[in-house]
Formats: C-alpha cells, structure tokens, sequence
C-alpha cells in the first residue's frame, strides 16, 4: 500500500499567484510517484477576521493534488506573536474532517515558523519540517520566534534544510544536529539546459529575482556601472525597487544599457540564461537560490555575493566567483574578469544537469520513510 502524506505550508501556488511555492509544488508532483499526497494550503488574510474571504483556485496541474485552501486569521507586524497559534487554531478545524477522508501517514510543513510550528501542533502524525531560508535568517532573530521554532524543531521527527549554511545556523541557535537533514533544492533540466547560443554584439550579465532590499540590486547597478568591458546588464523579476533602480540607472549614467524585463517564465529565463554570459547576484542574504543552480544547469557562470548556501554549488573557480556581501569593487572586478574570460560553460553544464529534481525527491522520499518508520537518526 503507498504511504500516504499530507503537505501543509502557505508556500503552495494558486491561478491568482502561479509562482507562489513552486520549489514545494514540483517537488510533490514527483513524491506522487510512490506516494499519495493532499495539500493544505494555508491562506493568511486580514479579510478572515470578518468573514467573506476570498476563494482560491488551483492550477490545473496542481488540481490531481486536491488543495484545500484554508482561510487563517492573520495579524501584519506585531502578530508575529500569535499568528502560529492563529494557524493552529484553524488547523485543528480542519484536519479531522481532512483526516476521515485521507488517512494520512505522516505531515510534510514548508516554513518553519508558523507553518511548521502550527503543523506539529495540529498533525498528531509523524511531521518534517522545511527549513526555506528567510524563516532561519528571519526569524532566529526574533526570541518569541526563534523559542517556538526550536520547540516545533524538537518535537518534529526531523527538518530538511536547503543548504547545510542553513542547517549550520539552526544547530548554532540550539537544535539537535541529528535532526536536521540538508537537501538542496532541484532544477528541471528539460527546460534549464545548455543550448546553442545566439550570440549578440556585446556581452550580457543577467539578474533573476525580486526587486527586494534583501537582493540588494542597487549594488550590482552601481557595480555595473564600474565595468570597463562593454556590456549589457538584464534584469528579470518584480518588485518595489523597480522605480528606484530605473533612477538609479539613469545617474549612473547607464539607462541605456540595463533592460528592465519583469517578471518570466521558466523557459523564458532558461532562453535568457542560454543568451547570457554570466548571472550576477547581489543579495544581502540567501538561503541556496533556485535560480543559482538554474543558471549551472544552463552552463551559465555564476558571480555571486559569498552569503547563505550558494558557496556550497559555487565552491570552485571554474564554476564562478563569489565576493563579499556589500563589497562593490570586488563585484565589479569578478564581472570584470568573467566577461573579459569565459569560463566553460560546457563543463559548467554538465554538473548543472546533475542537480536535477528527481534526485532532490529521492533525498526527502528517504527522509520520509525513515521518519515514518522512526529510524531518522540513522540517516547521514
């Protein structure tokens, strides 16, 4: 008979937000291939607190995983306090009806805090716990949630992490090392490949993310601006800093250069990867970036800030340089030399194609059994 699990986690995609979660949602597509999964996809909104929420609907492809996309109480800011025990509250709700009808074996909470806590709480069944990134980077700041992290940590029958930077952050704020099992995230490689490339006039240096302080895009603008090997910066992503950016660039003197694209597809930023010389990442903080092992899968060199996991896939010269959080000059001089020195995309490609989706399945299938079977601890 095939396990059966269920996913609980906000980071899940509807027809309204498509993208939301999608490292969760292609992961449990492939675990359907050994096993029976249902999702509840939590919905943390103002409006619940006065009824008439909004309905959400899944994306067709996601509809063979039946969401139930469950309305919670929420606070902004200062319900960082309780906005788990408001989770609980409606999972508790939930489950028993959930439950009759989807015998589930063991629970599989994405984001550890108040996802992941409130899961625990509510499950009453074997539970692993996601650690993503900003819930580690974020929250360990925070005593009420760092407190109810570790707690949720303790009585879990283990966490995957990301990267191992995260799992090393974890442990240094007092969890059991032996639950914490990293497992970085996959690429699909049948749209992240090598291709042939066109190629262009002058080289180009690619962005992919949101428009976030925590990218800290205005560094790699005012890095590019410091190029002397003549260049192309395209940024692809959305966010509040767009406007600031497009200003900064036109002080900079380099308004002509840089092509704001917005938000992409997958094989829209594959074909811009494919067009590319180099991604940059500029980032303050990160967990192990997606789009980092995209960029490999794609035989794209990688210059990065040396922050989060991404020194544990950039961790040799022939794939890319990292550089100091912050530090411009060196960015610019990594762009610099990159640009003026290819590396082998080549070779960068075919590690990349290694580090696909299926393979990440098959680390979190192993965890899953193993909790199942309470032998979790004997994993390396």
């Amino acid at each position: 008979m095939r396990p059966r699990l269920l996913f609980i986690s906000n980071l899940f995609p509807d027809a309204s937000e498509p993208y939301r979660g999608l490292d969760n949602v292609t992961l449990l597509h492939l675990l359907r291939g050994h096993w029976d999964v249902r999702v509840v996809a939590l919905r943390p909104s103002l409006k619940s607190w006065i009824g008439g929420t909004p309905t959400w609907k899944a994306r067709e492809e996601d509809a063979v995983l039946k969401p139930l996309f469950l309305p919670v109480r929420y606070v902004p800011k200062i319900g960082g306090l309780f906005n788990h025990k408001l989770i609980l509250s409606a999972l508790n709700k939930a489950l028993p009806a959930i439950g009759q009808e989807f015998t589930y074996d063991i629970v599989l909470a994405s984001w550890l805090f108040p996802d992941g806590w409130a899961a625990i709480k509510a499950a009453k069944k074997p539970c692993v716990l996601i650690a993503q990134g900003s819930d580690v980077h974020g929250y360990l700041r925070s005593a009420p949630r760092k407190k109810a992290i570790l707690e949720a940590i303790d009585k879990s029958c283990g966490v995957i992490t990301r990267s191992r930077s995260l799992a090393t952050l974890l442990a240094r704020a007092g969890a059991e090392a032996t639950r914490l099992h990293p497992i970085h995230n996959g690429v699909d490689v049948s749209v992240f490949q090598p291709g042939e490339r066109v190629l262009k006039p002058e080289k180009m240096v690619l962005f992919v993310g949101n428009l976030l302080p925590v990218k800290n895009p205005e560094l790699l603008l005012r890095a590019f601006a410091r190029l002397t090997t003549p260049a192309r910066l395209v940024i692809a992503g959305k966010g509040p800093l767009r406007q600031s950016l497009e200003a900064l660039a036109t002080t900079l003197g380099i308004a002509e250069r840089v092509q704001f694209l917005g938000p992409q597809l997958a094989p829209q930023i594959a074909e811009q990867m494919r067009s590319s010389d180099v991604l940059c990442m500029s980032s303050l903080n990160e967990g192990l970036p997606n789009v980092v092992i995209e960029a490999m899968a794609s035989g794209l060199p990688v210059i990065a800030t040396d922050v989060g996991g991404i020194h544990e896939v950039i961790d040799a010269p022939w794939k890319g340089t990292l550089v100091p959080s912050g530090d411009e000059s060196a960015l610019a001089k990594a762009l610099n030399d990159v640009l003026a020195n290819p590396l082998d995309r080549e070779r960068i490609g075919a590690y990349g194609q290694g580090l696909s989706w299926q393979r990440t399945a098959q680390g979190y299938e192993e965890v899953l059994r193993q909790a199942m079977c309470g032998r979790l601890s004997t994993l390396p």
